[in-house]
């Protein structure tokens, strides 16, 4: 059994996070949140120690690493984005690995960083990079891999995740602290096309706004249009009469390829696969952060073909 702590044991993400900590048979001694709503850590570990104070938490981990049996194995990072980058690094000073929430850091120089904290620790990070462990897009992996000529895929992406009035006052909609809409709502699948189709080779965008973006990726085996955005009235008017608030579609050829099942339990897979020393480090999210990086500083281009149909 490995001994885990949790810092951002409040947020939205933190529960399935304390989820796989115990699916996988492994045990939440401390968390750490600035608010108290907390009460969600009764349904897994309510023996866990719970701190709001961040001094307080570092020191009992620090308490529990003299221990001969007691030192905290992991730190699940579940914390605001901007914050990621520091409380990796406390984790691995605190001689435990650390398992980070996406996106790994809102900067591509920030990677290099913590390898070499990683190197000067021996510790190491890992990061939920949960469609990579998806069924639906192995299988479109080993799908495209087997069928890779001298052609590119034509590819549509679009995820419409409806947010109401409150995303804008928190620090989600904040760029400088969640790096923008398609940092914070889009990084794992743009770490899941290049996990598809090879490393980008173009990154255009055509629209940037506070709740929405769109734009076109060329990858070494596909050419993408992609549309993300926070509006409800952007899901499309049939499922929006349905009652539905959430759309995800990514069409392979004009085929669309359905993964909209098994979410929930892809945090638990993903620990199962770190916990076998199978998780995905620093440079495997190194092409995603650039590219979310490029998508928040690159000026916007006309709209032309290579326009996504919902942002025309």
């Amino acid at each position: 059994m490995k001994r885990f702590a949790l810092i951002g044991a409040a947020g939205y993400i933190a529960p399935r996070h304390m989820k796989a900590i115990k699916e996988t048979g492994n045990d939440l001694v401390a968390a750490l949140d600035p608010n108290d709503s907390v009460g969600i850590i009764d349904s897994h570990f309510p023996e866990a120690n719970f701190f709001t104070e961040f001094e307080r938490f570092d020191r009992h981990l620090d308490k529990l690493h003299r221990k001969a049996a007691g030192k905290v194995d992991f730190v699940s990072i579940c914390s605001p984005n901007y914050l990621h980058d520091s409380h990796m690094r406390f984790a691995l000073r605190s001689d435990a690995d650390a398992i980070c929430e996406k996106p790994l850091v809102l900067n591509p120089w920030n990677i290099d960083g913590l390898a070499e904290m990683e190197q000067s620790t021996g510790r190491k990070i890992n990061t939920v990079l949960q469609l990579r462990v998806h069924p639906s897009i192995i299988a479109l992996r080993e799908k495209v891999q087997a069928g890779l000529k001298d052609r590119k895929y034509e590819v549509d992406l679009s995820y419409i995740t409806s947010r109401g009035r409150w995303y804008l006052q928190s620090w989600k909609g904040n760029e400088k602290k969640s790096g923008g809409i398609a940092t914070n709502i889009g990084v794992h699948f743009f770490d899941m096309l290049h996990f598809l189709f090879g490393r980008l080779q173009d990154n255009v965008v055509h629209l940037r706004e506070d709740t929405k973006a769109a734009g076109y990726l060329e990858y070494e085996h596909a050419r993408c249009r992609w549309f993300m955005s926070l509006d409800v009235n952007d899901v499309p008017e049939n499922a929006r009469a349905q009652g539905q608030r959430t759309h995800r579609s990514i069409t392979v050829d004009g085929t669309e390829i359905e993964f909209s099942g098994g979410f929930f339990d892809l945090h638990t897979r993903s620990y199962e696969e770190i916990l076998a020393g199978r998780g995905f480090g620093v440079e495997e999210n190194r092409m995603a952060i650039e590219t979310v990086a490029a998508i928040r500083e690159a000026g916007l281009s006309t709209l032309g073909q290579d326009v996504h149909p919902f942002a025309s």
